[in-house]
């Protein structure tokens, strides 16, 4: 092993105090590599998620009017002590998402950035003097905290899912109540105790874990209090928290379910392209938002891509993420190993050829783990299922095609719109096709899209609202105009 493992006990996080639930319940963890406990948190009731509200609520006044200058300090100083415990966040999140040791502490550093972009952005929340249409008039732009937010985090990236709606949340001048994933409550404590630790004041963030993400859920989007909540999963879910918010008409940002096209023109570099596709599918086994889903490949270059993919693809090692070499950890639950089982069989039934992998590992030290081998197919068509679902596993299904209008055709033809990419060496086709794919985001000539200074969110069945770049902060605030009378001339 790479590293020595402890368990860990975490508690919520309300107004500034850890305390247990109030019902006493608390759930384990465990590791998906293994099936062992590694630790557990309280499973708060009804009356912990009102507490927490309360007290962000009672600390909204102070933090809204604090400085943006005092806010962005506090922000970067927590970005800071976050990247100081990469090591130990990072060895957490392996423990209980799976992903392997040094890709957790890249997201680690992930995390710290988007803390340490909002902090500039802070200090950058203008106003505006507009022109009076009226000579005896002055009309003032301001820009403010729109209140008390929640965020509602992934188990995929249980660190950089959360700063990124923490960071511009704090830096707006907002107050925040923190749900993660039940899978992976362990790293949003230990991100937490970081941005604490810098001397962010009581109740400015709060953590309420629970196995009852409905309960949660009812409970903030039933409080006035909530003016903002920002979630991050499940198209299906995203679409009944758009019928809760109705009630209260509170502002949503949904970063929501994604099946990205990955298309390699037949002028590509072929090495290149085909590194970046694992980079793009491979990672975190598969399970991103953004992860290419759908492979198209022109004919020319079409056996080229397949042979060698098949063959990098067969270099990458799975295993247990603390062990050294390990590209490929294990998948979140038997569930996700299913469904990524189903579809690889329900391809091959109709078809596809099985380049490599399609089994779940089960030999040796992969006992007792959610391990699925990466697969390469060959041939999928429209008709199976990994050509209309988003896999969420180690899986990539590849298609010919013969144009570029066909290619576009193929990458829009689905009810999602997040993330897409291509590989072309023509500057004008790569200009044309960036403006016609119909997505959110679009990599050109790169697998690996995500970064803090750039807006992310999708289209379509993939969301609305954006986070990070110079917009993210605008989710988190509201336009205010006053127009000054009397003032003369």
């Amino acid at each position: 092993m790479a590293t020595t493992v402890t368990r860990r006990d975490e508690r919520l996080l309300i107004g500034g105090e850890w305390v247990d639930a109030t019902g006493g319940g608390r759930f384990d963890v465990t590791n998906p590599a293994t099936g062992e406990i590694v630790g557990s948190t309280p499973d708060a009731t009804a009356d912990d998620v009102r507490a927490a509200i309360d007290a962000a609520s009672d600390a909204l006044e102070g933090w809204r009017g604090a400085t943006a200058l005092s806010r962005a300090r506090l922000l970067r100083r927590s970005a800071d002590l976050i990247r100081e415990r990469a090591g130990e966040i990072g060895l957490i999140m392996t423990l209980e998402q799976g992903k392997p040791l040094p890709e957790a502490k890249g997201e680690v550093e992930y995390a710290a950035s988007f803390m340490e972009w909002f902090a500039g952005e802070a200090e950058r929340t203008y106003g505006q003097i507009v022109p009076p249409m009226n000579p005896a008039n002055r009309v003032l732009v301001m820009r403010q905290a729109v209140g008390v937010a929640a965020a509602i985090t992934p188990w995929n990236f249980p660190a950089a899912m959360m700063t990124r709606k923490l960071g511009p949340a704090m830096a707006a001048g907002c107050t925040s109540i923190v749900k993660p994933a039940s899978a992976t409550p362990l790293t949003a404590a230990a991100i937490l105790r970081a941005i604490e630790d810098a001397g962010v004041p009581k109740g400015v963030v709060n953590l309420i874990t629970s196995r009852s993400a409905g309960m949660v859920s009812r409970e903030l989007f039933g409080d006035r209090r909530v003016r903002k909540i920002s979630f991050t999963g499940s198209t299906e879910v995203g679409k009944e928290l758009i019928r809760l918010s109705a009630d209260q008409v509170k502002k949503l940002s949904l970063e929501l379910g994604g099946h990205a096209p990955f298309v390699i023109f037949d002028d590509a570099d072929i090495d290149d392209a085909v590194d970046q596709l694992i980079a793009s599918k491979f990672r975190n086994a598969g399970q991103t938002c953004v992860c290419a889903n759908r492979v198209y490949v022109q004919r020319g270059v079409y056996q080229q891509i397949v042979e060698r993919l098949g063959q990098k693809v067969a270099r990458l090692v799975v295993g247990n993420g603390l062990r050294d070499g390990v590209a490929i950890g294990p998948l979140i639950d038997d569930r996700a190993v299913d469904k990524a089982d189903e579809h690889v069989q329900d391809a091959i039934a109709r078809g596809a050829r099985l380049v490599i992998g399609g089994e779940r590992l089960t030999a040796g030290d992969l006992k007792g783990g959610n391990f699925y081998a990466p697969t390469v197919l060959d041939g999928v068509t429209d008709e199976m299922l990994i050509y209309r679902e988003e896999t969420f596993g180690p899986v990539a299904g590849l298609t010919p095609f013969d144009t570029e209008e066909q290619a576009i055709a193929y990458a829009n033809d689905t009810v999602y719109g997040l993330a897409a990419y291509f590989h072309t060496r023509d500057y004008a086709r790569l200009l044309r096709v960036a403006e016609r794919l119909d997505y959110g985001i679009i990599g050109a000539n790169t697998g690996i899209i995500s970064a803090a200074n750039a807006p992310f969110g999708g289209v379509k069945e993939s969301g609305y609202g954006r986070e990070g770049g110079a917009v993210g902060i605008d989710e988190y605030m509201t336009v205010k105009y006053v127009c000054v009378g009397g003032v003369g001339q």
